[in-house]
């Protein structure tokens, strides 16, 4: 996902936020702000593991839970 883009912009901030939360849960220290410091697979891993639970959510819906 482009970070400056979405598909709903209405999504944004709480995508922001959930991406924060997510990080937090991994233990990968993401603030706000320059993240330079942080190494590629740090970055990646919060960005999959985003997408890893973004999935669960989905099913848990389609399948009425």
């Amino acid at each position: 996902m482009n970070s400056t883009k979405t598909s709903v912009p209405q999504a944004r901030e709480a995508l922001n936020k959930f991406k924060y939360e997510v990080a937090s849960e991994i233990g990968v220290p993401l603030k706000q702000g320059y993240n330079g410091d942080l190494t590629s697979a740090q970055a990646g891993y919060v960005g999959g593991y985003m997408v890893k639970k973004m999935i669960e959510a989905q099913e848990r819906q389609m399948a009425g839970k």
